[in-house]
């Protein structure tokens, strides 16, 4: 990252990213009746929508560059948090919805975290520490939902 505006657009484009996979992965799950799924991607993309709202509020004031799609430099072929595609599979189980929501909320606090070691400029370096502990959260509350989950599975299983 070489500048404050780059790491917004990079953030803006992160959440804006996750909040239309997961809220397309939500219509998907919906659309075949599975809707315990989809009531969890619908959730994660309103968090989406609301790191983007926080994201674009904090560019409000500055000159962000403008970047197609394919411009963005990511660590894999998507932006961090973009949801597995596969997971519009209509049998998916809860189970596996969660695994695939903590894949996604992991890779995007380990973008940030990455940004945070290697930036030397100290307003990034502050954005990015406050990224990712938001995404640090909701790696935690996403466990917390797979503990859940297991508990409830083994307390039906007995």
């Amino acid at each position: 990252m070489n500048s404050v505006e780059e790491f917004l657009a990079y953030a803006v484009k992160l959440e804006e990213e996750a909040a239309l996979r997961f809220g397309e992965l939500a219509d998907a799950m919906g659309s075949c009746g599975n809707s315990d799924v989809s009531k969890l991607f619908r959730r994660l993309s309103e968090y989406s929508r609301m790191h983007l709202a926080d994201a674009r509020a904090r560019s409000a004031f500055r000159d962000i560059p403008t970047k197609a799609a394919s411009e963005f430099d990511w660590p894999d072929v998507e932006s961090p948090e973009t949801a597995a595609i596969w997971a519009a599979d209509p049998f998916l189980g809860h189970g596996e919805a969660l695994q695939i929501a903590r894949e996604a909320e992991e890779a995007s606090r380990d973008y940030y975290k990455s940004i945070l070691d290697t930036s030397e400029d100290p307003e990034i370096k502050a954005l990015a520490k406050e990224f990712f502990e938001e995404e640090s959260q909701h790696v935690r509350e996403i466990h917390k939902w797979i503990a859940a989950y297991e508990a409830r599975r083994s307390v039906t299983a007995s």
